[in-house]
């Protein structure tokens, strides 16, 4: 089940393919581009519109002649770095109306295989340098739908993971997956084999907003599956919800809200509606089968209305997206994966990166498994990160926190903090944050836009390597 948020899912192929991206408008003068309005409720109304960021903007793919021998070198690098793992499973019951990550259809009859070629791929790389020479602190099964796997099969690709990868003693360890067709007695074999977080994609516990968007469990089944999960006191439980939905009201949104307080789940992640281009939901919405999707100001206010309840609750909010009840909950994988920490994958689709490059795993499983049979990484995409995506990461990384560290990101761009301190006083003036210090701290205003701050400190980094080169190379 991937993330429908702002950003691809971490670990997904879709974060990990290489791109040589153009560089767009505005790179040339951002405090002009990425300027924020005035005389508008921040919340609502700072942008016209949300900018994306790219996933590895500026990668220069690796010419397919040397791709293995780049990644025989970097498999048998040591990392100094702790890692995450991410287990692609690209399988799903149906394809839902929001998702743009849709690839195959599930079928029971493939569980045992996949879940056998999975654990083979991982015996294979476990005691190559790059995997074994640090430790793993979270680990995390995406997808697609890991729950689809039988109970027997997610046992043994849990416990197989545990016994080959260098876990930290304290890894968190996610199994995510979707209410219909999970299962307590499946999430008890999960965490048998020694998950201890479940993430669930919700969506909605609205029953008639769930069934537009090609969701089979009603609004009644999910809180019950959910407290039943909550009731077991074994693991963080948390669920994805998304705002901007088409048919959700202000009214829904808030009963959504006020029922992951009620259920008192561990974590809650909030998510904007992403309609992505020919989709099956654009398609749907352009024939009116739908209505449209909720605007951006609309948005914001939801995405407001949430934060106040959650934090009147009593829950805190760790990052941009996710808010916290218990100490159970970390989030530690998307924490890290935003910081760019080295990332390990495994299956089909699956994407990793470390030692400055970035790859993913062949996705067609014929092919995968001819390339191995030849040996041969089962390996595409191989491409060398942008000279600057540590810089890169400090700032998405501090801005998902609330609290982007300037002298940090100067650290490793130098004259970041005097390039873009235009920018950050038109957006501590606009009402987006306060400048303390070295430091930017986001106002829930500037939160919802995170992703439009963002691509703007992006461009100053791209307007500070087309004047200068003046990046300090740091380990990978």
């Amino acid at each position: 089940m991937t993330k429908h948020g702002d950003l691809p899912a971490p670990g997904s192929s879709e974060r990990h393919r290489g791109f040589n991206a153009a560089k767009g408008p505005g790179e040339s003068q951002p405090h002009v581009t990425y300027a924020a309005r005035r005389g508008v409720d921040p919340l609502t109304g700072a942008f016209a519109r949300r900018h994306f960021i790219v996933p590895w903007q500026d990668s220069e793919p690796v010419a397919e002649a040397d791709a293995d021998a780049t990644l025989e070198a970097i498999f048998e690098t040591p990392r100094v770095q702790p890692a995450v793992a991410y287990v692609h499973v690209p399988y799903c019951q149906n394809h839902c109306l929001f998702c743009g990550f849709f690839q195959n259809v599930w079928r029971p009859d493939v569980s045992a295989a996949f879940v056998d070629d999975v654990i083979m791929e991982v015996e294979r790389l476990a005691g190559r340098p790059l995997v074994v020479s640090a430790p793993i602190e979270a680990v995390y099964i995406g997808g697609g739908t890991p729950s689809a796997l039988l109970a027997d099969d997610l046992f043994r690709l849990v416990a197989g993971l545990r016994r080959c990868l260098p876990l930290s003693p304290d890894c968190e360890f996610t199994v995510e997956g979707r209410a219909y067709d999970f299962g307590l007695a499946k999430a008890v074999a999960a965490l048998d084999a020694g998950a201890n977080r479940i993430s669930l994609g919700i969506q909605s516990f609205d029953t008639d907003v769930r069934k537009r968007l090609g969701r089979k469990a009603s609004g009644a089944e999910v809180k019950t599956f959910l407290a039943d999960l909550v009731a077991l006191g074994r693991a963080s439980i948390g669920c994805d919800l998304i705002y901007g939905l088409p048919g959700q009201t202000k009214e829904i949104w808030c009963r959504d809200i006020e029922t992951a307080i009620d259920l008192r789940l561990d974590g809650l992640t909030l998510y904007a509606l992403n309609v992505w281009p020919g989709g099956p939901l654009a398609q749907a919405i352009d024939a009116g089968k739908l209505a449209a999707a909720g605007a951006l100001p609309s948005q914001a206010q939801s995405y407001g209305q949430a934060a106040d309840l959650l934090t009147a609750a009593g829950w805190r909010q760790a990052s941009q997206a996710h808010f916290v009840r218990s100490a159970r909950e970390r989030n530690r994988y998307n924490r890290l994966i935003k910081a760019s920490v080295p990332c390990l994958g495994f299956g089909p689709g699956a994407g990793s990166q470390a030692h400055g490059h970035s790859w993913r795993n062949t996705v067609d499983i014929a092919r995968r498994r001819k390339l191995i049979a030849d040996g041969r990484m089962p390996v595409e995409g191989l491409a060398r990160l942008a000279r600057d995506h540590r810089a890169r990461a400090a700032i998405a990384s501090g801005l998902e926190d609330g609290v982007l560290d300037i002298a940090a990101v100067d650290h490793l761009a130098a004259g970041f903090a005097e390039a873009a301190q235009p920018l950050l006083q038109d957006w501590e003036e606009a009402g987006l944050g306060h400048i303390d210090a070295d430091c930017f701290r986001t106002t829930r205003a500037g939160g919802f836009w995170i992703t439009t701050l963002t691509k703007g400190l992006y461009a100053v980094l791209a307007l500070l390597n087309a004047n200068v080169s003046t990046l300090k190379e740091t380990p990978t």
